[in-house]
């Protein structure tokens, strides 16, 4: 079953086209890695799969239900209420955590199911604490942010994310603003949540990582998807000219 399905995504930012044609899938249980130098369009094109960035033309659709469509060569967004339950299939974990200061952790968590899900709090609470488990942060539920290091934020960052109990997660370089020994930690959660066989769809330049995790990897640039397919395929044995100097600037 397609979790994700985008065709022909293009997306513009004033004269600067930064998504030419895009058209991708997803399938459940699935990982997938996206690869590409910077300003190759990597995190705009999940800014764009999750509704933070409006899409110029291109159709979109969760689980099998159309959710942006295209018309005229312009794409039509449906109405707040879809959007709001599209949003609810999937969780977003970006780079610098976006954490709300002045919440704990566990408020920090559980504060979307209860708000907006509506759903019971003892039972989120519940929940949200086997969350801060899985992340080995249960001793630190009522901790702030500023409180906590930045891999620890991370942690939570996974832990929100996953209390929504969503369809599949996008991580944006989850683990560009942490130093490498907090790195690990988090790409081993990571690694724990691909075995569980959770959908997830990664920007990442850790290529030894995409490498282990991934089912299939997708390589950018210049606002195009130049390569796809099995890690052995994309980062062992690329076969197009720009994959191969990408690949190659890395291992330098």
């Amino acid at each position: 079953m397609k979790i994700l399905e985008i065709s022909n995504l293009q997306k513009k930012f004033g004269d600067k086209t930064v998504l030419k044609d895009i058209s991708m899938s997803v399938e459940k249980g699935e990982v997938v890695s996206i690869l590409g130098p910077s300003g190759s369009g990597k995190s705009t094109l999940l800014r764009c799969a999750t509704f933070l960035e409006t899409m110029d033309n291109g159709e979109l659709s969760y689980s099998g239900q159309k959710i942006i469509t295209s018309e005229k060569g312009k794409a039509v967004y449906p109405s707040k209420k879809v959007l709001r339950e599209a949003h609810a299939k999937f969780g977003l974990v970006f780079q610098n955590f976006n954490l709300f200061p002045h919440y704990s952790v566990l408020k920090n968590v559980s504060d979307a199911p209860i708000s907006v899900m509506k759903r019971d709090k003892e039972s989120v609470w519940e929940e949200s604490r086997k969350m801060l488990k899985k992340v080995g942060l249960e001793d630190k539920e009522n901790a702030y942010p500023c409180e906590l290091s930045g891999g620890q934020q991370q942690r939570v960052a996974i832990a929100r994310a996953l209390a929504m109990n969503p369809d599949m997660l996008y991580f944006d370089e989850p683990t560009s603003a942490l130093d490498p020994e907090i790195t690990a930690g988090i790409l081993k959660i990571m690694r724990e949540l691909a075995q569980e066989k959770m959908t997830m769809v990664i920007v990442t330049h850790e290529i030894d990582f995409a490498r282990a995790v991934s089912d299939r990897v997708i390589f950018m640039d210049g606002g195009v998807i130049v390569e796809q397919g099995t890690p052995q395929e994309v980062i062992d044995n690329p076969k197009n000219e720009r994959t191969k100097a990408f690949l190659k600037k890395l291992s330098v």
